[in-house]
């Protein structure tokens, strides 16, 4: 083991790297319950949805352990999967078999062009405060999910206007985000467990992040919050994968032609999402994994490339959303939440195989794994924010014409609920700036297409393609 993950190479042992696998795992085990109820509403069965998200995370997950040795985790994205089910099942008009056929060909897309080394030279076009942006817009939108999930926000009405909900009546006023009263017992039960987790992170005591989940839901079980699960010996027996496996539709996806324009404008907004949210990740936390250091930067200017553990990051990444679509599930992707696991010491890929392990245990166990419920993962989402943002005093803002895009990088994130949204934001900012400044020949040609093609499908969004 110590051989194959180098292990002392990387500063870590086994202890550290299994800490850093749970940490990872609970702060992302929402995935298998989320992500079913979410692909439901597009018609596809939700057991099916269940194991699939499972087994993706699980083949992903043990790639990018196994074959790159880095510690992130795979899984469906969320946002994406909204995307499949709301936009292009729902609004769109295809069938839910035509939209695993376009996150197929995604994926597609993205081994090529991961192959190609296209997405190595996007990161190598990318300015290094934007790179520090990203790490901080990234610590943004996680705190942010994680302040949503301890429901420490309460959105009310201002007064003027009238809006309908969902369920049909109409309310007076815009959406204000206000600060939650603290009556929620979900609340409460968040802010006892962000106190647990920053007190013994100030105690610096090993994996403090993933006891104080543990904490809060042990301490959620007296408070009625944390479900006692009734345990049968049907309940740990996984659903059959049999309605989703292998039942995407790729020559009806093609049939009609007056939709091939809708077809194309699809994929290239799953493609974009997909890949900005994976290199945005990794720029995010590269640095303290090692496999995105100052000593890989100068390399791949020089033209010799980078080391070898990012490749295979980003090929392992690149795998996981075709063999998502084969087994039924929408894009799968690095996600974020692997920073949890990083922060509390993972460095290798022995991190990442922990991680698969709880989510094989997750397919037999899923009562069990329910137990730990968001208000006992916002904490731990909000503490790995504060963490990130130590990127952000190394942006000079002082100098506008550098902090301009670095701000729209960061603020756009958690505000639009999207990595790659931010990273839209704060690129095309860059260039405008440069433009403006008569710096246009410092600006990657690579950052010009995808300033483009981001460009293209906001304009294709807004059309209704």
């Amino acid at each position: 083991m110590e051989k194959f993950f180098k292990l002392k190479e990387n500063g870590t042992n086994v202890r550290t790297e299994f800490l850093a696998g749970l940490t990872t795992f609970v702060t992302m085990a929402y995935v298998i319950f989320v992500n079913p109820n979410t692909l439901e509403a597009s018609g596809m069965d939700k057991g099916a949805v269940f194991v699939a998200t499972i087994l993706a995370a699980i083949i992903g997950t043990l790639i990018m352990g196994l074959v790159a040795n880095v510690p992130y985790a795979q899984a469906p994205g969320m946002g994406l999967n909204a995307f499949f089910a709301y936009t292009v099942v729902l609004g769109q008009g295809f069938t839910w078999q035509q939209a695993l056929a376009l996150v197929f060909i995604c994926g597609l897309i993205n081994i090529l062009i991961t192959v190609t080394s296209v997405r190595k030279m996007l990161i190598a076009a990318i300015p290094q405060s934007l790179q520090y942006a990203i790490s901080g817009g990234i610590g943004l939108f996680i705190t942010y999910i994680g302040i949503k999930q301890a429901h420490l926000l309460d959105f009310t009405f201002s007064s003027g206007t009238y809006t309908t909900l969902p369920n049909g009546n109409a309310v007076s006023g815009d959406i204000v985000p206000a600060l939650a009263n603290f009556t929620d017992p979900v609340t409460q039960l968040a802010l006892i467990g962000l106190v647990i987790t920053v007190v013994l992170m100030l105690l610096k005591v090993r994996g403090a992040i993933l006891w104080g989940i543990l904490a809060t839901t042990f301490i959620g079980l007296f408070m009625g919050i944390t479900p006692v699960p009734e345990l049968t010996a049907s309940s740990f027996l996984p659903p059959s994968l049999s309605k989703t496996f292998l039942k995407l539709d790729i020559a009806g996806l093609f049939s009609d032609p007056s939709k091939i324009p809708t077809v194309l404008a699809t994929i290239l907004a799953f493609s974009l999402s997909d890949t900005f949210d994976t290199i945005g990740t990794f720029l995010g936390t590269g640095r303290k994994t090692g496999i995105f250091d100052e000593e890989d930067e100068k390399a791949l200017h020089s033209g010799k490339g980078f080391k070898s553990r990012l490749d295979k990051a980003l090929f392992a990444d690149s795998t996981a959303t075709s063999i998502g679509a084969l087994l039924g599930t929408s894009n799968t992707t690095t996600y974020v939440e692997s920073a949890a696991g990083i922060s509390v010491g993972g460095r290798t890929g022995l991190t990442s195989v922990f991680t698969a392990l709880f989510f094989f245990l997750a397919l037999f166990l899923s009562p069990i794994a329910g137990m730990v419920t968001a208000a006992a993962t916002a904490p731990a989402l909000i503490v790995v924010g504060i963490l990130m943002m130590e990127s952000l005093a190394k942006i000079n803002w002082e100098e506008f014409e550098e902090a301009v895009s670095a701000f729209f990088t960061v603020v756009i994130m958690p505000f639009s609920y999207s990595i790659s949204n931010g990273v839209a934001a704060g690129f095309t900012f860059y260039v405008i700036t440069k433009i403006v400044k008569g710096k246009a020949k410092e600006v990657h040609p690579v950052l010009y297409i995808v300033v483009l093609l981001f460009i293209l499908n906001f304009i294709l969004g807004a059309i209704g393609f």
